[in-house]
């Protein structure tokens, strides 16, 4: 995961807790786990909180905090991105504008701009078709995880 370009640490802390069958761990549990100190996992925490890849669930029983995956972490996670490519589409327009669009500079902003929104766009159907998908799959199968399989590749072209 580090290869995403997470953080190094952030990236194993991620891989523990999807590695744990409970899906949660508290923070000692990671220490633990990870061989690390208190204040590592707290930053790693941190950033995967900040990114809504985990949440953080207070346990009543032990009076201690569980850091949770997130059913739709890859949606949310997708959906932030998408909203990243909104906001730097609409600085490039502004560059942009405040260039001129007749400038090479402004031209240049401008293609960027219209990139980045249309990817944007693309990602967010993308990710509404395969919450749909995933819930129809969720559902036809009545168990609580849908599994996912490929589509069959076309013939003479790439796989979808």
């Amino acid at each position: 995961m580090a290869k995403t370009g997470l953080p190094r640490m952030t990236a194993r802390v991620l891989a523990c807790l999807y590695a744990t069958d409970a899906g949660s761990l508290t923070a000692a549990d990671l220490v633990q786990r990870l061989h690390v100190s208190p204040a590592s996992i707290s930053k790693a925490i941190s950033d995967l909180e900040g990114q809504e890849l985990i949440r953080r669930e207070r346990d009543p029983r032990r009076r201690r905090d569980r850091y949770v995956i997130n059913d739709d972490v890859w949606y949310r996670a997708w959906l932030a991105s998408a909203r990243m490519n909104a906001i730097l589409a609409e600085a490039a327009l502004q560059g942009a504008e405040t260039l001129g669009t007749g400038t090479p500079a402004g031209v240049r902003l401008e293609d960027m701009s219209q990139f980045l929104e249309h990817v944007g766009q693309d990602m967010i159907q993308a990710a509404e078709h395969w919450r749909q998908v995933f819930s129809d799959r969720r559902t036809a199968n009545g168990i609580g995880r849908a599994r996912w399989t490929r589509p069959a590749a076309s013939a003479g072209g790439p796989p979808p």
